[in-house]
C-alpha cells in the first residue's frame, strides 16, 4: 500500500492529520479551479472548505477502482462551483458587479490560474489527440459544463460526455 493510499484508507477513517495533509495537497490545485469557475476569491475559498467538508463526510463513497482521489475531489469542488453560479443568489449577485471586473472573460474562459495545473495534468493532456485536448481543456481547466462545451464545439452532449469518457480513461491509462 503506497503512502497515498495509506492517507485516504486514515481519510476515511476520519483521521484528522489524514484530512489536514490532504488538503494541503490539493487545496491549491482545486482552489484554482473553483477561482476559474467562480471569479471570485471569497466565494472561491468558501467552495474550497464547502468541497472538502462534503469529502470528509463522504469519504466512504470513495472507489479507487473508479478514479484517482485527486479526481473525486477535484469532480466535487467542480460540481460544486458549477451548482453556485447556477443559483439564483449567484446570478443576482452579477448583476450589481461593475462591467469592467468581466472584460477578460465575459469573451471567452482563456483566463486560467496558474494553480490549476499545479500536479502538471497539462503534460498528460498534451500527448492526446486534438479532441480530447480541446474537451479537457474546456471541462476541467476552464469550467464549461458539458452543454457549454456541446455548444462550444458543434458537437451533440451526448458525444461530448461519451469522448470525456474515453479522454479521460486515455489520461488513467498514461498517468496510472
Amino acid at each position: 500500500m503506497t503512502s497515498l493510499d495509506n492517507l485516504i484508507t486514515r481519510f476515511k477513517n476520519k483521521e484528522v492529520d489524514a484530512f489536514e495533509k490532504l488538503y494541503e495537497m490539493y487545496s491549491d490545485s482545486i482552489y484554482g479551479v473553483i477561482m476559474n469557475i467562480v471569479r471570485n476569491e471569497e466565494m472561491a475559498t468558501e467552495l474550497l472548505q464547502d468541497s472538502f467538508l462534503k469529502a470528509w463526510n463522504n469519504a466512504e463513497t470513495y472507489n479507487s477502482k473508479k478514479g484517482r482521489f485527486f479526481t473525486w475531489m477535484l469532480n466535487i469542488a467542480r460540481n460544486s462551483a458549477i451548482d453556485k453560479t447556477r443559483s439564483k443568489a449567484f446570478k443576482q449577485s452579477r448583476k450589481n458587479l461593475d462591467s469592467s471586473l468581466f472584460v477578460d472573460i465575459i469573451p471567452d474562459h482563456e483566463n486560467l490560474d496558474n494553480k490549476t495545473d499545479a500536479i502538471g495534468i497539462k503534460n498528460y493532456v498534451k500527448a492526446l489527440g486534438e479532441t480530447c485536448k480541446q474537451l479537457i481543456e474546456l471541462l476541467y481547466f476552464k469550467g464549461f459544463t458539458h452543454k457549454e462545451a456541446a455548444e462550444e464545439l458543434g458537437n451533440p452532449i451526448g458525444t461530448i460526455k461519451t469522448r470525456n469518457r474515453n479522454c479521460i480513461k486515455q489520461l488513467r491509462d498514461m498517468v496510472l
